[in-house]
């Protein structure tokens, strides 16, 4: 049975000129982008985190079987939890675990197995992928899963972003005790990443070392 296909009527097409405007704006918006990792306690409405959720839900994905979940949590029980089992894992990985190379890399950073931003932001959100489809709509495979998650986790940063707060990916290794304290303790799912999210303190910061970002002839190629 072939699927009805609808007529694309949303799509806008601007002047050349307009084109490169806003591409220029997009790209000095998002300059503005940094990993915080001191955020302010101020309370962000949940209104605000369903619309960005909303947006991450519109990524390209495998078939369209948008293999994840997110969880957005706000409880203090439960962000306490999630600093708990992560700090232990940090401090595992800050003692040796992650090898000279990695915690070489980590240094100009300023990183370390203190995680307090876990409990101090007003929201964490979960992330999960999903190998197979959810109850209700028939067990089968989804395609893609890493890329389509990626590429969702990406949008719903650009949209936190878009919307005035800030962001840290945060991935300790193993994240399975995420799937507990989130009750996600299923087979067709595994925690993807932990973002934290709020508005950054008045005293953070952001790493020299992080501004650096590439030039554009380093990653990018025409053909």
């Amino acid at each position: 049975m072939t699927e009805l296909h609808l007529a694309l009527t949303d799509f806008v097409e601007y002047p050349q000129d307009e084109m490169l405007r806003r591409a220029a704006d997009n790209y000095q918006a998002l300059k503005r982008r940094h990993s915080i990792r001191k955020f302010s306690d101020r309370q962000v409405p949940r209104a605000i985190i369903e619309q960005c959720l909303l947006a991450a839900g519109t990524a390209p994905n495998g078939a369209n079987h948008q293999p994840w979940h997110f969880v957005a949590i706000a409880s203090p029980e439960i962000k306490a939890q999630i600093r708990l089992e992560a700090e232990a894992l940090e401090q595992a990985f800050y003692d040796g675990r992650a090898g000279e190379e990695w915690l070489d890399a980590l240094k100009p950073l300023g990183t370390d197995a203190n995680k307090a931003y876990l409990e101090h932001a007003p929201w964490l959100i979960a992330i999960f992928s999903q190998k197979r489809s959810g109850a209700g709509e028939g067990d089968k495979s989804n395609y893609y899963v890493h890329e389509s998650v990626g590429i969702a986790t990406g949008f719903l940063i650009q949209a936190l972003h878009h919307a005035g707060l800030g962001t840290l990916t945060h991935t300790p290794k193993p994240m399975s005790f995420l799937s507990k304290i989130c009750r996600r303790d299923r087979d067709n799912e595994r925690p993807y990443m932990l973002l934290v999210v709020g508005y950054p303190a008045e005293d953070a910061t952001v790493p020299e070392h992080a501004i650096r970002k590439k030039a554009l002839a380093q990653i990018s190629t025409f053909l």
